[in-house]
């Protein structure tokens, strides 16, 4: 499931003059807008924990597949957990999102790179995509994004908290592009906020009943629109390599460096 799919289950303000758009409102001690300063208070909340490819029974499954069967996406089965073969995948990095030590959110993605090009949208666009690896360059693609229920009607930003993960990803990877697969309906949000473009047609994904394009985002075009505008997308060096080693899996739960990495930004602007 990509990321577009979790839009469809929670109660989410993205439309015009929603959520995202109520950013205009600045606090003078820092210079961000009130959204994004909430947004960096609740970090302080959050962890991040990555999830190990043998721990089939990882709390993760089990909340992509209590989403799914909400949806009914997927059908029932006794472990009560959803996993494919792309969670097997050596390029695959999933995470789980934890606020107050409870798990409210999940994500997965794909660092794809020519090398190694196994990817969820490249199984759905390769005539789009694998040009783009015979170029030479590196996308992120990011699936399997899921909420727990009443943590999306508690917290309307979690998937900005999510989403963090994959921005991440793109720093630490330097991937040239990000990858969406979306409903056409949630576009906006991906262009507003990511500076997306479309990049495939509409098809269809294997488990899923409805069509979706693919769009991209120009990493190193807009990163730094983004980090000035959601500084709560910002880390850094040392959470991103804690998260993204060969190592992470090991160690104990991340917390998030937004806080430090936009204090830094603003210290140091042309370093970070």
């Amino acid at each position: 499931m990509f990321i577009s799919d979790v839009l469809a289950s929670i109660s989410l303000p993205y439309g015009g003059g929603g959520l995202a758009m109520r950013t205009a409102t600045q606090s003078p001690a820092d210079g961000v807008s009130r959204f994004a300063g909430t947004l960096i208070d609740l970090l302080d909340r959050v962890e991040y924990r990555r999830v190990s490819v043998d721990d089939e029974f990882d709390p993760v499954y089990h909340l992509r597949y209590q989403a799914y069967r909400r949806e009914e996406f997927v059908p029932t089965n006794p472990q009560l957990i959803t996993r494919d073969e792309f969670d097997e995948a050596d390029n695959c990095y999933c995470f789980g999102v934890y606020i107050d030590e409870s798990l409210v959110s999940s994500v997965r993605f794909h660092h794809v790179t020519p090398t190694d090009p196994t990817s969820p949208g490249r199984s759905v666009w390769p005539d789009v995509l694998d040009p783009v690896l015979a170029d030479g360059h590196s996308y992120i693609d990011p699936s399997r994004f899921t909420t727990d229920h009443d943590a999306s009607l508690a917290f309307p930003a979690l998937p900005y908290l999510t989403l963090r993960i994959v921005a991440m990803a793109c720093e630490h990877f330097d991937a040239r592009y990000c990858i969406s697969a979306v409903r056409p309906e949630h576009a906006p949000f991906y262009k507003r906020i990511f500076g997306s473009h479309q990049l495939g047609d509409e098809r269809n994904f294997a488990e899923l009943q409805f069509s979706m394009r693919l769009y991209a985002a120009e990493v190193p075009i807009i990163r730094n629109r983004v980090a000035d505008r959601y500084p709560f997308f910002m880390s850094t060096a040392g959470e991103r390599e804690r998260l993204f080693s060969d190592w992470a899996a090991k160690i104990d739960p991340i917390a998030p460096t937004a806080r430090l990495a936009h204090r830094l930004r603003l210290l140091d602007p042309e370093n970070n």
